[in-house]
Parts: C-alpha cells; structure tokens; sequence
C-alpha cells in the first residue's frame, strides 16, 4: 500500500508541475482521496475535438502500478468517437491487455489525447447501445476486443 500511495505521490506532482498539452489536474477532485483523480482535458488545437472540454476520471486500485488505473470519461461531454462509448467507458489496450507498471498517468493521457487527435470522424462505437445497456459499471471487466487502430 505505502508503494501505490508514494508512486501516486510522484505522479500527482508530475501531472501537477508537467502536464500534457491541454489537460490539467482538477485540484479538488485529490483533496480528500489520492485513488481517484479528475484531469480536465481540453481538445487539441486542429483536431475534430478543438475546444471541446472533457474530463478523465482516474481510479487507482491497491495494485497500483501493477493493477491498471480505470479510467473513464465523465461529466457533461463525452466525446463522440469510434473508441468512446457514451457512458464514458474507453476502447483503449493500454488500459487493459497492454497495461505496464512503466506506464504512468501522464502517458495515459498523451495516449488519450493520440487517440482523439487522430479521429477522423465523430462517431460511436457501432456496438454502442448493446454495450452500454450491458456492460459492467467498471470497464477493466470488460474483455475488450482490439481489432483496428484506426477512427
């Protein structure tokens, strides 16, 4: 437990003092837990989501960085994307399958922001309504299936 929290440590003040373009911790959301976290993320400059506002809920297990943080899109706006479903929930390896103790919060959001920058066209996940209606609340339950890399 004392390894999350001060790996946890580390990484708030990393996304504190060197955060990736157009995200920003949201302060309050860690005054009372360091194991969820909101960052306000802004679209990138150029992109189909330039200027549009999300927000990225972090939630970090005691396996922390062993364990894969579960990350979501919450609030008002989820972006409209073919990876993005519209409860929030994130089509993403990295958050699963792919997870590595190398990875950090910081390279979770360049991922996401790689992702969105990318899109082509805002669209849903074309098996949207079914997995919504169907899926766990928490999307690391989920047995994602990765078959493009491509929006």
């Amino acid at each position: 437990m004392a390894s999350m929290q001060k790996r946890l440590q580390k990484e708030l003040l990393a996304l504190q003092t060197d955060p990736p373009p157009g995200m920003t911790l949201n302060e309050k959301s860690v005054q009372n837990t360091i194991t969820q976290w909101i960052v306000d993320m802004e679209g990138a400059p150029g992109t189909l989501y330039e200027g549009e506002k999300f927000q990225l809920l972090f939630k970090f297990s005691s396996r922390y960085p062993f364990d894969s943080p579960q990350v979501i899109f919450t609030g008002e706006n989820i972006p409209v994307h073919p990876h993005v479903y519209s409860n929030g929930h994130i089509c993403l390896s990295i958050l699963t399958e792919d997870w590595s103790p190398a990875l950090s919060v910081q390279s979770v959001c360049l991922s996401i922001i790689s992702m969105l920058s990318s899109c082509k066209e805002k669209r849903r996940p074309p098996d949207n309504s079914f997995y919504v209606r169907t899926c766990n609340k928490n999307p690391k339950k989920t047995k994602w299936w990765y078959h493009d890399d491509t929006c």
